[in-house]
């Protein structure tokens, strides 16, 4: 049984392939076309599937989209009319968009995979966000949470999955849901677009930005929103225009709460970041930054809310959470810590593109009702590559490099490059799915040397200072350097997806890593789940007494993680990386042209866009 799951037409398109009930290829599209949170038919992901199960669209038994499209164009209508006519902008231009190609979605994958149409399904779009956390997990029963902007209608659902793993019998029920408009994603992507930063792109900078301020508007932030004792709550849409316009997310009398918006790319510095630099811009800054603890703080506090009410309504011990805000890391670490449940799961693909993934496993085990036979114990499901394809790269552009047969002496130089204060680029077997990079597509530096907090934010990311970096762990190691609750419960540190306190008596010890607040959003490795990333991390301990190191995304501001040798080139050639390694190859930066020549002169650009 081959099915393939889509996501489309939104953010972050994706696609999934189960092969008798196994995950064996996921990917987003914009790893492919080089276009961040490309939005469009999956063409290029899809190819990679089939090609990676050795299949064709002919061999495809279903196809599943992850939503349904005239339900959400039912809203779309519903609420446009309703408020008519100050939502003719929102009308014309959903108009368009729905007429040219997202009614016909149907039509479209017919015509681009070639499928008949009674082999084309379609999802609920909270109903695949349940699945792709749900059916990822080993368990036979758990309450489940998801969380995002808007599906078709719902923004909000809890529900118990149940699991067989002997025959049929696999179900996901979905007991609660909010609706439309009243949502916690677009509340916070409001206050992300007050702040300076896009819609879909720029949630996670808000949360980097909250540790530079206090949660002291709170009290404002709570006008916006009621929040019930059971946990549900409802916008105050006085104070949102996202529903009626195409410009802005928020109304005139939020900015006459919260006074005028930050402006996009201005320079942030507070009285707390720069002592040394305190006027009028640390100021103003500083009152940005409590806006962005507070928003913070609320969404941390449903969110929480949430999860107990989920609780409540299923008796179960264990939860699984998807949809975007399933991506807020402060919120999901609370939800572990504080939370009553002994054991939680996250999807890494938590937004839109695990909608893919949870499409395909809906219709498995939910509509043609296959037992269980999958579970997902890490998340490298994406593209791979051979030394050969590498070197063939480096040969045709002429540079030098160095091929290692022993990896252990691999391993020593890139622990001589990063004790030595260099960046390494480290690029490895399939790439990660979901939007966090851990450890097969990273940038990697030594926490102890707090410069490298500005070496990689400035010289090599070319972003906002304020954003944190990622301190990647042994798991044996975990608890000397991060405060986890006892037990099993920090499943979502291994796709870095909570954040942890760091002991105050080792923040000293990794402060290229150590966030204002005292914290990390960590990722612990598993040998089994990547053996070369936990080697390099133990031999980095074995050199310093600390096995920890610095991981970001390996990407320029504005383009996708990278997903090609050739992608991870022209990344290194652009930015102030020292040492690239493509598996077994390592390039130096410092002699990789025989004429001496900048590498940044012989390897283009990489793509970007607009961030």
């Amino acid at each position: 049984m081959n099915i393939l799951g889509l996501s489309c037409h939104y953010h972050d398109a994706a696609a999934a392939l189960l092969v008798d009930g196994q995950l064996v290829a996921a990917a987003e599209e914009e790893r492919f076309s080089r276009r961040k949170h490309d939005h469009g038919f999956p063409e290029c992901a899809v190819a990679f599937a089939l090609q990676r199960a050795g299949l064709t669209a002919a061999d495809l038994d279903h196809v599943v989209f992850y939503e349904k499209p005239l339900r959400k164009f039912d809203r779309i209508l519903q609420t446009t009319l309703t408020s008519w006519p100050a939502t003719w902008a929102v009308f014309r231009e959903s108009m368009v968009a729905w007429f040219d190609e997202k009614l016909w979605v149907k039509s479209l994958i017919q015509d681009k995979l070639g499928v008949p149409p009674d082999k084309i399904l379609f999802a609920d779009h909270h109903m695949s966000h349940a699945a792709s956390a749900f059916f990822c997990t080993p368990w036979d029963e758990a309450a489940i949470l998801t969380c995002d902007g808007v599906g078709e209608w719902q923004t909000t659902t809890i529900g118990r999955g149940t699991a067989d793993w002997n025959g049929g019998g696999s179900q996901i029920e979905l007991l609660d849901e909010i609706r439309f408009p009243h949502s916690l994603g677009l509340l916070y992507s409001a206050f992300t677009a007050w702040l300076g930063f896009r819609v879909n792109s720029g949630e996670y900078k808000v949360m980097g930005m909250a540790p530079y301020g206090e949660p002291n508007v709170v009290d404002k932030v709570r006008q916006l929103v009621d929040v019930s004792s059971d946990g549900a709550f409802r916008l105050n849409m006085d104070y949102f225009s996202f529903h009626r316009s195409t410009e802005r997310t928020y109304s005139d009398r939020f900015t006459a709460l919260f006074g005028p918006a930050r402006r996009g790319e201005s320079a942030f510095h507070t009285p707390r970041t720069h002592p040394d630099r305190i006027d009028a811009a640390a100021e103003t800054n500083q009152y940005y930054a409590d806006v962005a603890a507070s928003i913070q703080r609320v969404t941390e506090d449903i969110m929480l809310g949430l999860a107990r009410r989920a609780h409540d309504r299923t008796g179960a011990k264990r939860l699984c959470l998807a949809g975007g805000v399933a991506l807020n890391s402060v919120a999901n670490a609370r939800i572990v810590s504080e939370g009553p449940f002994e054991e939680v799961w996250i999807q890494p693909a938590a937004g839109d593109a695990g909608g893919a993934l949870g499409a395909a496993l809906w219709a498995e085990h939910c509509v043609l009702q296959r037992p269980r036979r999958f579970v997902m114990d890490h998340a490298y499901w994406g593209r791979e590559y051979d030394d050969a394809a590498s070197r063939r790269v480096l040969d045709d552009l002429g540079l030098r490099y160095t091929a290692y047969d022993d990896r252990e002496a691999l391993y020593d130089r890139v622990v001589d490059v990063l004790v030595g204060g260099g960046v390494v680029g480290w690029f490895q077997g399939r790439s990660e799915w979901g939007p966090r990079a851990l450890g097969n597509r990273s940038i990697l530096a030594d926490p102890r040397r707090e410069e490298m907090k500005e070496v990689v934010n400035v010289k090599i990311k070319f972003r906002e200072p304020f954003r944190p970096f990622a301190p990647v762990v042994l798991e044996e190691r975990a608890r000397e350097y991060f405060v986890l609750p006892d037990g099993d419960r920090i499943g979502p540190a291994e796709y870095m997806l909570m954040v942890a306190d760091i002991p105050p008596a080792k923040r000293a010890e990794i402060p290229a890593v150590t966030h204002v607040n005292g914290t990390g959003r960590l990722q612990v490795v598993r040998r089994a789940a990547n053996p070369a990333y936990h080697r390099i991390i133990e031999k980095f301990g074995e050199r310093t007494g600390v096995p920890v190191l610095l991981n970001t995304s390996f990407n320029l501001r504005g383009e996708p993680m990278v997903d090609t040798p050739a992608n991870a080139l022209a990344t290194f050639a652009h930015s102030d990386i020292d040492v690239l390694v493509l598996g077994g190859i390592v390039v130096d930066k410092a002699d990789a042209t025989p004429d001496g020549r900048p590498l940044s002169d012989i390897v283009p650009a990489p793509l970007t866009s607009p961030d």
